[in-house]
């Protein structure tokens, strides 16, 4: 087993056509996660020398998204082999192995990867799919490779191998230069290909090793489709590590992670709940049915929902209710507040033991800025309050039901905001007679009979 230095090349210069997407393929997201950044952050744990990813032209965004590793362009995109060929001048000088991978594959088995870095020769990944349909097959003679060969050109027996082309090698360093050289594009795509390497090892001296795995599902992202069934398995190893962390789910097939979601000890999360970017739950938190969460942070022995929303910058402190059809976003609720159903509150910074009572919501936006309000410990804000911000309303004031409040109040102080009821008799049935006279002036103007 070799001890040498590693350099992985991972190519991503692919642009992904069948995506229908002008970002390039590997940047499309898995819970939130670009492939390509997925696909690094794994394969980093082998300590590798250098990472480098071969990119296209007009990737410019890419080559930021992968720094710190290097990246590299290749010019016109004319096969694997050229793209290989195209970090050659990164891997100028070093001594080592080198190991190229696909950028769009994400859950390569990093078991295997560590196999084929530390062998004293090349090395091919083989899958072994349910369905081996449009992958090229790999005859091997024991674990060695014989020949690649792709699905069309495949003989009636060759069909029925399972053991299937990854598109993933290791090369040792010092041979990879001249290997490269005698590639051909002698071909009917004209283009330089990598598996046409582990011949002209052969025929160099020196084997290639199959190294296998057997898969359950698509391998590598070529389009919507095989992304979606990507994402289904992502979700499925983040809610298996969740479960293994001591989360219950009820039904966790309906739960959606965020790649960076954070969830204590003992949380119960019901069905249908979604977690976006940026959230972390607190221990002992239960998040209700239906509730929609990105960019928050949830207390400890919180509840939320269900059916409520928090939006980015909501910060729930501890022992908090959270109701039905509640909204808050960009505010802080102090602990054992309770905003229990029917609310909106936006920018706003709440104090302890604060009730927030049915229909309130803060009014923060007067059409071309946002506004603050500020709610003390201990107030009580009445059903179907509108606060206008800016406003304060201090400790243990009361907020009565239906007020619309445009002022600040005082500590332990009511404020009624309502208007005078009025009541006028007779109005209705007068204001129904008008409107009846009308539409027939109307209609005996339009010609037509009136009753």
């Amino acid at each position: 087993m070799s001890k040498k230095p590693l350099a992985i090349v991972i190519l991503a210069a692919g642009k992904g056509t069948r995506m229908k997407s002008p970002l390039p393929k590997v940047m499309h997201t898995l819970a939130g996660k670009p492939m390509i950044s997925i696909l690094i952050d794994e394969v980093a744990r082998l300590k590798p020398a250098k990472i480098i990813v071969v990119t296209a032209p007009d990737m410019k965004e890419l080559r930021e998204l992968v720094k710190p590793h290097e990246s590299v362009i290749q010019k016109e995109q004319n096969g694997t082999g050229d793209a290989l060929k195209a970090a050659l001048p990164a891997l100028k000088g070093f001594a080592g192995n080198v190991l190229v991978l696909m950028g769009d594959e994400p859950f390569t088995s990093l078991d295997l990867l560590k196999s084929m870095a530390a062998y004293n020769g090349a090395s091919a990944m083989a899958i072994v799919p349910p369905d081996p349909t449009g992958l090229g097959r790999m005859i091997t003679d024991g674990d060695i490779l014989v020949d690649i060969v792709e699905e069309k050109d495949c003989s009636p027996e060759q069909r029925e191998i399972f053991v299937c082309n990854a598109g993933n090698y290791c090369f040792p360093a010092e041979k990879l230069t001249r290997w490269l050289t005698k590639l051909s594009n002698r071909n009917a795509q004209g283009e330089y290909y990598l598996t046409d390497l582990p011949k002209i090892a052969a025929a160099d001296g020196v084997e290639t090793k199959v190294f296998a795995v057997s898969i359950d599902y698509t391998w590598g992202v070529n389009d919507r489709a095989q992304l979606a069934e990507h994402e289904h398995i992502f979700q499925s190893r983040l809610r298996e590590k969740f479960l293994k962390d001591g989360v219950s789910m009820q039904d966790p097939a309906t739960v959606y992670f965020h790649h960076d979601t954070k969830i204590g000890a003992n949380v119960h999360i019901e069905p249908n709940v979604w977690f976006g970017k940026g959230v972390v739950i607190g221990d002992n938190a239960h998040i209700k049915a239906f509730s929609h969460i990105e960019g928050a942070t949830v207390g400890k022995n919180t509840t939320v929902g269900p059916m409520a929303r928090l939006r980015p910058g909501a910060k729930i402190g501890n022992d908090v209710r959270i109701g039905n059809f509640v909204e808050i976003k960009n505010s802080t609720i102090g602990d054992r507040s309770k905003v229990s159903h029917l609310g909106y509150v936006g920018d706003c910074i709440m104090g302890d033991e604060t009730n927030f009572g049915c229909g309130a919501i803060t009014v923060n936006y007067d059409g071309f800025e946002k506004y603050q309000t500020v709610i003390g410990k201990g107030a009580m804000v009445g059903s179907n309050v509108n606060l206008i911000a800016p406003v304060q309303i201090d400790d243990g004031a009361f907020i009565a039901a239906g007020s619309t409040i445009t002022e600040n109040v005082p500590a332990d102080a009511l404020s009624v905001g309502r208007s005078r009821n009025e009541i006028r008799e007779g109005w209705a049935a007068k204001f129904r007679k008008i409107k009846a006279q009308k539409k027939r002036e109307a209609a005996k103007a339009a010609g037509k009979k009136v009753s």
